[in-house]
């Protein structure tokens, strides 16, 4: 298989990476394709790029690109056990599926996610509190292992490696199949109830009511509000129509044409965004009812919308603090990022329910909280900062997120990292896979 050099970039914008990249047409492809490479700065595999930070990036080494490997395999209706590729997107999977009254067990916040980045990441959705995240779906994966053998993958043969590669970024191999169980439901739109929410203590208080009643809940928080408005914002929660038909419409059309000017995101604009989306609604709450993809996906509505940003990029932080630190941890990173006046209007609160199954899973019980800044000067320090929060609140930052974190923090955020390294070493000592994130984290240990 010949590769092309080629500048891949993450969705952030803000990291890019110079690689020879490889596109394989059929899954038989790739196998021959890992056994014939070492590469002195490894593999590593890319979808759809949709991380936000450099954990799919290889700069100087070499990539796999998934995006063609996107075939549905099989489906058992009784069962509800799908086999796919792993370049197939949740869109693509919506697209068929939901007409036939099934959907992905847990959905992440963009329909432009792979599968096998489903499993890389172990991503979580709006109903993290009952189904978990996506590794709990996983019945088995096919994996190539560095030497090019594949080897099927499953919490019960391979439950080493099943927990290494379920959140391990990428770096045990590369993901050909999945087998998982699609959930079904009872239409294909959602009743949605949203409620403003005054300050954070109320949000994480209706939050607590919430997390055992309904399926789906999310909030929207103003991170530019202060004194006794810090944390004020939206939650919405949401279950599945009783009854109704099974279209689904098409995907989004419209697009940012352009790169928007550095200028154009500020704190006034962003607060005057702020006061017009609190207020998008009248009274204190409403309740509608709206296709599935406008619930999971709300962001793919517009596409290149990560050109917002203009040309320098964003940066995502993503991190999630456990419940009993949650109020006094949010309120300091919030307070934090207030003080800087830092321009986040893409501002997220969740909660989570249970550990990830991966040694390297992001999800422990508690709130999750996103936040978007533009890449300006003075973007590091303030992510800095917010990572000493959440270390010192005794929480994680998420890596499929992540530029920025220390190998330091890091360590102290992922308490499972020795049980990972030794599965690493055990089928990679040659560190044949390798990335961009895993440089930067040490991950393998200290040179």
């Amino acid at each position: 298989m010949n590769g092309k050099t080629l500048r891949l970039a993450s969705w952030g914008r803000l990291y890019r990476a110079e690689t020879l990249a490889y596109r394989p047409e059929r899954v038989g492809e790739v196998a021959a394709a890992v056994a014939g490479r070492s590469h002195p700065r490894g593999l590593i595999a890319y979808g759809r790029g949709r991380s936000y930070g450099d954990a799919p990036l290889n700069s100087g080494g070499e990539t796999l690109l998934t995006e063609r490997l996107n075939r549905l395999l099989s489906f058992d209706e009784s069962s509800r056990a799908l086999v796919c590729e792993a370049g197939v997107t949740f869109n693509e999977l919506m697209s068929v599926f939901l007409p036939r009254g099934f959907l992905a067990p847990v959905s992440p916040g963009t329909g432009f996610a792979t599968i096998g980045g489903a499993v890389a990441n172990d991503v979580h959705g709006k109903n993290h509190d009952h189904a978990g995240s996506f590794g709990r779906h996983v019945e088995w994966l096919d994996l190539v292992l560095p030497a090019g053998e594949v080897r099927r993958v499953s919490r019960q043969e391979t439950p080493d490696l099943f927990a290494a590669t379920v959140g391990g970024v990428g770096l045990t191999g590369i993901i050909l199949q999945v087998c998982f169980r699609l959930t079904p439901v009872p239409s294909s739109r959602l009743t949605v109830h949203e409620r403003r929410i005054p300050n954070l203590d109320a949000f994480i208080g209706a939050f607590e009511e919430q997390r055992s009643r309904a399926t789906y809940s999310v909030g929207w928080i103003d991170g530019l509000a202060r004194g006794a408005a810090m944390g004020r914002g939206i939650l919405e929660t949401a279950e599945f129509a009783e009854s109704g038909a099974f279209a689904v419409p098409p995907g989004p059309s419209r697009r940012v044409p352009l790169d928007l000017p550095a200028f154009a995101l500020n704190p006034l604009t962003v607060r005057a965004f702020n006061e017009l989306y609190f207020n998008r609604f009248r009274g204190d709450a409403r309740t509608r009812t709206v296709p599935a993809r406008d619930f999971f996906y709300p962001l793919d509505a517009l596409r290149d919308w990560n050109r917002i940003y203009g040309r320098k990029g964003f940066h995502q932080f993503q991190c999630v603090l456990p419940n009993e630190a949650a109020r006094p941890g949010l309120r300091r990173l919030l307070t934090e990022v207030s003080a800087a006046r830092a321009a986040s209007f893409l501002a997220v609160l969740k909660t989570l329910g249970d550990e990830g199954p991966g040694y390297l899973s992001f999800p422990m019980r508690g709130f999750t909280l996103a936040l978007d800044f533009p890449g300006r000067p003075g973007a590091p320090d303030l992510l800095a900062r917010l990572q000493d929060i959440v270390c010192d609140h005794g929480g994680r930052v998420y890596l499929a997120k992540d530029a920025v974190l220390t190998p330091e923090r890091f360590r102290r955020m992922y308490p499972k990292l020795d049980a990972f390294r030794t599965v690493l070493g055990s089928i990679d000592p040659e560190c044949r896979f390798r990335s961009d994130l895993e440089r930067r984290l040490r991950i393998r240990g200290d040179p």
